[in-house]
């Protein structure tokens, strides 16, 4: 049975703010709490099963919450503008005073974080603001730069929303879907966020950090999380193959446990990039090494991004 659904209200930028969320694992009293902080486009629902999964695996609690302008929560009004440190007001002010809100004393006991995209983004701000309110950071497919690569996959994304059923797929997952679409569509793609980059702050981290990217991510380039661990010498990585810009979604198996076993040995940075898709992987080692290296070369990487629309849009 899936959690309910909850309400809490909170005071932000001036005013009464709904905040939809959902708490998971609450006979795991005592247990640590994971605090799920979701994509650009998502929402409690969006996250489907995952964050119970994870959960149960763990043997954790976690608290899971719309963002204001997503799902339940209270929409973006018609009128309001987010400006480039629209992410930086998310983790310095909304997380921490909806953390209050529920009774989380995160001072005391503090939380970790699981973000992605955007909410990695989110993550790894509040990190870097609040050293000793964080237990650990898990960011998937985050952001600390904007990429050339992001700006076209956002630009795609748009013309699918006015020109397909985009909108109609993503009112399944918020009250006002354009309130979602525009807030982040609207903000990437205006000029001055080109230079947005959280590269600088993100080096005042001290948490355990596992960060994890798709080979095949759309809206982002390894440097995002390659560029994490040069600033942030504990992080580890973890590259997964066929998987896009939504490892919960394209590999959960696979990061699932990647999750489990940084959360038990979170000290450790000796975490090599899989390559292969776990199912591929042999189940025991080979006998004899081969004799011959291959006489031909591999085929050359493809010259041009793909001409779809992105892959990981709402279902």
């Amino acid at each position: 049975m899936s959690a309910p659904v909850e309400f809490v209200e909170i005071d932000w930028a001036g005013r009464p703010v709904r905040i939809e969320y959902q708490r998971l694992g609450t006979e795991n009293a005592g247990a640590p709490l994971l605090v799920f902080l979701h994509e650009g486009l998502g929402s409690v629902a969006m996250w489907r099963d995952f964050p119970q999964r994870v959960c149960e695996a763990l043997g954790w609690r976690g608290l899971v919450y719309s963002r204001p302008g997503y799902g339940r929560s209270t929409p973006r009004a018609a009128d309001e503008v987010w400006h480039p440190d629209f992410m930086h007001r998310q983790a310095h002010e909304v997380l921490p005073t909806l953390l209050t809100a529920l009774g989380i004393d995160a001072q005391a006991e503090p939380p970790w974080l699981l973000g992605h995209s955007d909410g990695g983004s989110i993550a790894l701000l509040y990190a870097a603001r609040f050293p000793s309110r964080v237990a650990g950071t898990i960011v998937l497919a985050p952001h600390i730069l904007v990429e050339d690569l992001s700006v076209s996959s956002i630009e795609k994304a748009r013309e699918a929303y006015l020109n397909t059923d985009l909108r109609q797929r993503l009112a399944r997952y918020h009250d006002d879907p354009d309130s979602a679409f525009w807030g982040w569509n609207g903000i990437w793609l205006h000029p001055p966020f080109r230079h947005w980059s959280i590269e600088a702050e993100i080096a005042s981290i001290t948490c355990p950090l596992l960060a994890v990217q798709g080979l095949d991510d759309e809206y982002g380039t390894l440097e995002q999380i390659r560029g994490i661990a040069r600033r942030v010498p504990q992080t580890r990585l973890l590259e997964l193959p066929e998987c896009g810009h939504s490892p919960h979604r394209d590999q959960p198996d696979a990061l699932i446990a990647a999750i489990v076993d940084f959360v038990r040995d979170p000290q450790s940075t000796a975490m090599a990039p899989i390559t292969r898709s776990p199912h591929d992987l042999p189940q025991e080692l080979p006998q004899e090494l081969p004799q011959e290296l291959p006489q031909e070369l591999p085929q050359e990487l493809p010259q041009e991004l793909p001409q779809e629309l992105p892959q990981n849009l709402p279902q």
